[in-house]
């Protein structure tokens, strides 16, 4: 971004000009929030990722709990591949808040687990409820890097995409669900939750004009995150050879007595599949 200077006559003395450019672009480079946001931040997503796993560790995010009572039926068997032990593939892992909660109440499970940020893996291995027996968790970045070469075709009976898929350009988005529909058995399923269009944050983010494309913003660490309306989500699968099988829009406002704010949340979720498969009753009659 150029910095607009003061008429050389208007500055008290032409020596002053070099240390206030110099000053100002190196706040330019050290403080993503000061500068306009740009393709930067999303194209440099490994940098400002790991560095938010170094610095957060594994505080950050809470453990996900409610996946048993979201998705239950899909981990224990009652849908999809009924041979037993189900696969699964968590794109995006982080430290483990989404893997280890569902471990716990389905120990029979197998996860693959990968991330682009390798202190993010380093977190999860390390964690003390982690076993290689049930655990396979790698580096890798899904819009370059094919599954199918780790994994094998069509090897995975549910793809978790949580709180992932926004953190990427809208425009990387088709590649990384083309790729793991690569790894998707065929009666298999993808179990998506991420954050939808109205969210509190997006609001916050748009009043600091942090909008790098159309619903798609940079946070003041140089992360960035994308809010989804259905329509988008439902042609964004269907463009990639799913089916949407259920999607909901969740809302919860909560306050914040100490800072006197309350905060209208919005989530999205969704299944969808690469074929129509046979869905409980809970999931036909939701809302």
């Amino acid at each position: 971004m150029s910095i607009p200077l003061a008429p050389l006559q208007n500055l008290p003395r032409p020596s002053l000009l070099r240390p206030i450019v110099a000053v100002r672009r190196r706040h330019h480079r050290s403080h993503p929030s000061a500068v306009r946001p740009s393709l930067h931040f999303p194209n440099n997503a490994l940098k400002y990722w790991d560095s938010f796993y170094r610095r957060h560790q594994d505080k950050f995010f809470k453990d996900r709990h409610y996946l048993e009572k979201d998705w239950g039926q899909y981990f224990s068997g009652d849908v999809g591949s009924s041979n037993g032990k189900k696969i699964v593939l968590e794109v995006g892992c982080g430290a483990g808040n989404t893997i280890f909660p569902l471990l716990a109440s389905f120990p029979e499970l197998y996860i693959h687990a990968c991330d682009l940020s390798p202190h993010a893996i380093k977190l999860l291995k390390s964690h003390a409820d982690h076993k290689e027996t049930q655990v396979n968790a790698f580096v890798c970045n899904v819009t370059e890097e094919d599954l199918r070469d780790r994994l094998g075709p069509s090897s995975v009976d549910i793809v978790t995409l949580i709180f992932m898929l926004s953190a990427v350009l809208p425009s990387e988005m088709p590649k990384i669900l083309q790729n793991i529909r690569g790894v998707l058995k065929p009666d298999g399923c993808v179990l998506f939750r991420d954050y939808a269009f109205g969210d509190f944050a997006q609001v916050k983010l748009k009043e600091k004009n942090r909008m790098i494309t159309e619903n798609f913003y940079v946070r003041g660490d140089g992360t960035c995150s994308f809010y989804f309306t259905e329509e988008f989500l439902s042609n964004l699968f269907l463009g990639a050879g799913f089916l949407t099988a259920d999607m909901s829009i969740y809302k919860k406002q909560i306050e914040n007595r100490l800072r006197s704010v309350t905060m209208d949340r919005c989530w999205i979720r969704g299944i969808f599949t690469k074929q129509d498969c046979r869905l409980p009753d809970s999931v036909l009659t939701s809302t």
